[in-house]
């Protein structure tokens, strides 16, 4: 009798779980492939709740009947709260983290996003309340995403007290299964109440997936995801709202600061034996001399990449930061000194503007860069005009300051006037993200065509 009850339980917990995957189905077509991408079962002993991994969803089969008793859009709301943390890649975390931070950040970010839908079957008792907080909240969070939120939670180090009732406002499952290792699931019986895996998660060998090739399928899903979704607003006239601004926010393009400052590199020859050539005359004479004896003689010249000259140019207008300007300096400085970057001789100009030309200070070797890092202090702070800059440049090349200038790298906030017309060396300009500012938050950098366009963040420097 009590297992017929159970799996009497079983049957109806499943069939709530299918019916809300197709209510989603229904009414997001754009969510296709992440609302079919689990392999769902109940586990009651791994969870009270439901949890998922992004491979395996589990579940308390009484918590879903009871969730549906209580309001019928609950498992509904619940099966999505879970499968956005699987989109927004919330599931691939440091163990280092404070988890309790990282959790409440991560159900902020995903309710916060099913409120903004607006939708009737979506819709629960607590999203009222919910929304009540966000209003407050979204003041201080200009960018709604998981990390963005947590950063916020960690400087403003929130009491126990409110945690724990947000905590209760914003849950909607468990994120057990976040923290565990694979091995540590697979002892617990997780992957064995499966089948065999046929979707492209997982490395083909077994139950238990890759953890690296589930969040690269999952960022896959994400990237098409938001692609179908601003089709979808746009056909409607709808503008983007946080469901978007996540996956746009997850899917953003890290940039890699190092690799970007490589690309104003110049080819040039400088004496350095070459392991990997040799000079083929002694190889052709050792053939002829003693038959089945070539001679190597490695090269004693070697074509590497490193940065010969170019311009740095530090918007030191009011808007930018002192200390950003002191971190992007010493992160270039620290890009040069490294792997083979500087010649024997450099020509490094390093030039503060702000509406007007403030200092120019041209560096040629190592122990220059040293000293100006040492007393560097900053100049200006007045508007922005990007044109001084630029003519002055030219007035350099001009005068034959530099043989052959490869490029200006111009950090700045993007707030000026800009040369109408292309120099002729590469320009780049460098933006900080600002999470406090509309402008950029949206990186909305009008640029000119013929420049580059990086955008950091403070982490990436």
């Amino acid at each position: 009798m009590e297992q017929e009850k159970k799996e009497k339980i079983e049957k109806i917990a499943a069939d709530i779980i299918q019916m809300s995957k197709n209510r989603l189905l229904v009414n997001m077509r754009f969510m296709d492939m992440s609302l079919n991408q689990f392999r769902i079962g109940p586990k009651p002993e791994v969870t009270p709740f439901s949890a998922c991994d992004g491979d395996v969803y589990v579940y308390d089969p009484v918590h879903i009947l009871n969730a549906y008793q209580l309001d019928e859009n609950y498992p509904t709301r619940n099966f999505l709260h879970s499968v956005l943390h699987c989109v927004f890649k919330h599931f691939f975390v440091n163990t280092l983290v404070n988890q309790t931070m990282w959790d409440l950040a991560c159900d902020i970010a995903v309710e916060s996003a099913i409120n903004d839908l607006e939708l009737n079957y979506l819709n629960i008792t607590k999203a009222k309340e919910q929304v009540q907080f966000f209003d407050l909240f979204k003041k201080k969070v200009k960018t709604i995403s998981a990390e963005k939120i947590y950063r916020y939670f960690l400087d403003e180090k929130l009491s126990d007290d409110l945690v724990e009732r947000l905590s209760r406002l914003f849950k909607g499952d468990d994120h057990c299964l976040w923290y565990l290792t694979e091995e540590q699931k697979k002892e617990m019986g997780i992957y064995a109440i499966f089948g065999e895996r046929i979707a492209n998660i997982g490395n083909g060998a077994g139950l238990v997936p890759n953890r690296l090739l589930l969040l690269q399928s999952w960022g896959d899903i994400s990237l098409r995801m938001q692609t179908e979704l601003e089709v979808f607003l746009k056909s409607r006239g709808t503008e983007a709202g946080l469901l978007t601004q996540n996956l746009r926010e997850v899917n953003r393009e890290r940039y890699d600061y190092t690799e970007f400052l490589k690309k104003f590199a110049v080819r040039a020859e400088m004496m350095k034996i070459n392991p990997d050539e040799f000079d083929y005359n002694f190889y052709t004479y050792g053939l002829q001399l003693y038959e089945n004896m070539p001679l190597i003689e490695p090269l004693e010249y070697k074509e590497v990449k490193r940065i010969r000259e170019f311009v740095v140019a530090i918007d030191t207008s009011g808007s930018t930061s002192g200390d950003l300007v002191q971190t992007f300096v010493q992160k270039t400085y620290n890009i040069l000194k490294s792997t083979e970057s500087f010649f024997t001789k450099i020509n490094l100009h390093i030039i503060q503007c702000d509406a007007n030309i403030q200092e120019d200070v041209k560096i040629t070797t190592q122990q220059e860069f040293d000293a100006y890092l040492k007393h560097m202090k900053l100049h200006g702070l007045g508007g922005t005009d990007f044109r001084p800059v630029f003519e002055y440049v030219n007035t350099l090349v001009h005068n034959r300051e530099f043989d052959n200038l490869k490029g200006l790298i111009y950090f700045t906030d993007g707030f000026g006037p800009f040369p109408s017309k292309k120099p002729s060396y590469d320009t780049a300009f460098v933006f900080i993200e600002d999470e406090k500012s509309t402008y950029s938050m949206h990186n909305n950098y009008d640029i000119p065509s013929w420049a580059i366009k990086l955008v950091l963040r403070k982490d990436e420097l």
